[in-house]
């Protein structure tokens, strides 16, 4: 097949009968309304309790990463769903923790993958943890910068360098030149800026937050450790916490019992959205381990009482087991449907 032939194989028209060149890839960032609810993911560290190796762990952690960003997760929760009594009492935090700390080594692996490329190496020193961090996939998010994309919000770090006007501080934003902010800030900082639309060498620090709140794009996840099921959501960090929570079981209702459409529609006014998935052992085990949730008897079949929603993702499954990094697409696929066209 010539070369020209090829081309015309990826043409097609528009609507108007206009070609659209699709050759290339044509994903790039567009700016919607902006939205002040949230999205938010909780996760146990039994997640890479069937891991053996380091490869398995970051395989595990890059899947879950890559789930969040697809969906728009705007939080993730990381909660210890071991006993009390087989918890690591001493872990030195400079050693690799993949089969020590699962929380530990989850939340670093994590934020790492969130953290823009360009600014790893100055915020997030070489680690045991990070010795297979490149094969891990990468997110590709807004807030991680392309040289051929531009955007008014920009991830950056500052540096020690003094701006040509001799004031303020000089941010590296992943861009050929660095931009200045009037503010004074230390050097190694991380910080979300806006640009000037008049002068690109110019920013202001801006809230984490206003990409999503005010720009309407994606701007990655923010990360969140938790010593129990229970603390997921005593220690919420959002006012007035969670209005709607749904929990995954193999024994709760279907998505489409538990949410039909007509439901659906009243359900699109929630603030603050959190989604549970369990590990090998589902939220059951997490329930049981939680010393808290025992005083209160909310134990085994009880444990749905935790949740607004209680839901099975995947009824008449093929393999005895669906991993918590599989069930994060089957799951947020089903549920979309809540959050989606609001």
């Amino acid at each position: 097949m010539s070369y020209d032939q090829d081309r015309q194989k990826k043409r097609r028209t528009t609507q108007e009968g206009d070609y659209v060149d699709t050759s290339k890839p044509t994903a790039f960032f567009k700016p919607y309304a902006g939205r002040e609810w949230t999205i938010s993911v909780a996760v146990p560290g039994s997640v890479l309790s069937l891991c053996r190796r380091d490869d398995q762990r970051t395989n595990v952690v890059s899947h879950i990463a890559r789930a969040l960003s697809v969906f728009s997760v705007d939080e993730v929760v990381i909660f210890d769903d071991s006993h009390p009594d087989e918890r690591p009492r001493h872990v030195d935090p400079a050693s690799y923790t993949g089969d020590t700390d699962p929380c530990g080594y989850l939340d670093h692996l994590l934020q790492y993958l969130e953290m823009p490329p360009f600014m790893r190496r100055t915020l997030l020193p070489l680690h045991p943890n990070l010795k297979a961090a490149g094969l891990m996939q990468s997110l590709d998010i807004p807030s991680h910068p392309h040289n051929y994309d531009w955007l008014p919000y920009c991830e950056g770090v500052t540096t020690a360098g003094t701006p040509a006007n001799g004031t303020g501080t000089l941010v590296d934003v992943g861009r050929k030149n660095p931009v200045t902010i009037s503010h004074d800030v230390p050097p190694k900082t991380r910080i979300t800026v806006q640009i000037d639309e008049n002068d690109l060498s110019l920013a202001e620090p801006v809230d984490p937050a206003t990409p999503r709140t005010e720009g309407g794009y994606y701007w990655g996840y923010s990360t969140r450790r938790c010593k129990s099921l229970a603390s997921v959501f005593e220690e919420c960090a959002y006012e007035g916490g969670y209005d709607l929570s749904i929990g995954t079981s193999e024994r709760g209702l279907t998505i489409p019992e538990a949410f039909p459409e007509r439901k659906v529609k009243n359900m699109a006014s929630f603030n603050h959205l959190l989604v549970v998935f369990g590990g090998p052992r589902g939220l059951e085990f997490a329930a049981e381990n939680d010393p808290e949730l025992n005083g209160m008897g909310i134990v085994r079949g009880r444990t749905k009482e935790l949740f607004d929603h209680w839901i099975n993702i995947l009824p008449g499954q093929g393999s005895r087991t669906i991993r918590t990094d599989e069930a994060l697409f089957i799951g947020l696929s089903g549920l979309r449907k809540i959050w989606d066209g609001r």
